[in-house]
């Protein structure tokens, strides 16, 4: 608890504008989610929709999918990823 989560941001070679994140700690279990808005975003307890819907807030996001320890993150046209790196590593951020 408290501890920064790392994250390694990674562009996609073939698909301009996604951009994958891959986290040192899992955010699902065994199964994909999918999320095309804020109200996907079911439960503020649950670390993938928590982050989908920070995401969605911050704006200039189209679409998400988490699995495991990745979000992939496809990045509204004209918008970039600046910021959601730090977005991430503060999701387990209890303590400042």
């Amino acid at each position: 608890m408290g501890q920064p989560v790392r994250v390694a941001e990674r562009p996609s070679a073939v698909r301009p504008g996604t951009v994958q994140f891959e986290t040192n700690r899992p955010l699902t279990g065994a199964g994909h989610r999918y999320y095309n808005s804020a109200e996907d975003a079911a439960s503020a307890e649950d670390p993938a929709d928590l982050l989908a819907w920070r995401l969605f807030q911050r704006g200039g996001v189209d679409h998400i999918h988490v699995y495991g320890n990745v979000a992939t993150i496809d990045i509204s046209r004209g918008h970039t990823s600046d910021g959601i790196t730090e977005l991430i590593e503060e999701l387990f951020a209890h303590y400042r």
